[in-house]
């Protein structure tokens, strides 16, 4: 194997600049690129962090398996069906947003970025009775294509009963249209499909949490 790649500030050349996503060239060797998009600013990158910078990362967002309890006892999966722009139709996902200056003043930025998220985008407030919990601090998106990554956090919220979901929160460019609570049974029905009741795709972060709802896990 040829000798790993060292990037560092001096090899990112920025192509592509704006307030959500930028586009960054990573001239790793003479005549070599990469390119990158990203949220982040160049001093930022996570190819240019040291192993203990990278270790200690604050992802980008969170990704929240919200897991509803009504008062039939019966858990279900809060899925719901948003508008997504770069695929042009709406398609099932899971409460999910980005972590912001206010999280990282807080003790827990990741769980006040998920408590925040789950509001905006259900409209249900998590309790101190309810479970909140992080499954995993960072996780990477398609690290081929961009450095963004999410933290997968974990919902148990007990609810009156599910006419209290609500997108009225939503902001700017969300487009929420409708929710999802699936059984176990009707998570797996998803899973095995693959695509939904229209014969749309989900995104990988719906597999993940169809398969952390359906392999019990949630419950230990």
């Amino acid at each position: 194997m040829e000798k790993l790649p060292e990037i560092t500030p001096e090899h990112v050349v920025p192509l592509l600049k704006t307030p959500y996503v930028s586009l960054y060239d990573l001239q790793y060797a003479k005549g070599r690129h990469y390119y990158d998009a990203s949220r982040r600013s160049e001093a930022e990158l996570v190819a240019v962090k040291s192993d203990a910078e990278f270790i200690s990362m604050v992802p980008d967002a969170v990704s929240c398996f919200v897991i509803v309890i009504p008062p039939d006892d019966v858990p279900r999966l809060l899925l719901l069906s948003e508008y997504r722009y770069p695929v042009g139709r709406c398609l099932l996902g899971v409460p999910a947003g980005l972590i912001d200056d206010k999280d990282l003043l807080t003790a827990q930025p990741l769980l006040s970025a998920a408590v925040r998220e789950i509001r905006e985008e259900t409209g249900l407030i998590v309790t101190p009775k309810d479970r909140l919990q992080v499954l995993n601090p960072l996780v990477f998106s398609t690290p081929g294509l961009s450095d963004e990554s999410n933290a997968l956090i974990l919902a148990v919220i007990r609810v009156p009963d599910l006419g209290v979901l609500t997108q009225k929160g939503e902001e700017e460019t969300e487009c929420i249209n409708g929710f999802r609570a699936l059984t176990r049974e009707e998570a797996l029905q998803l899973l095995r499909r693959g695509r939904d009741a229209d014969g749309f795709w989900y995104p990988l972060y719906t597999f993940a949490a169809l398969t952390y709802f359906v392999s019990g896990l949630w419950e230990e």
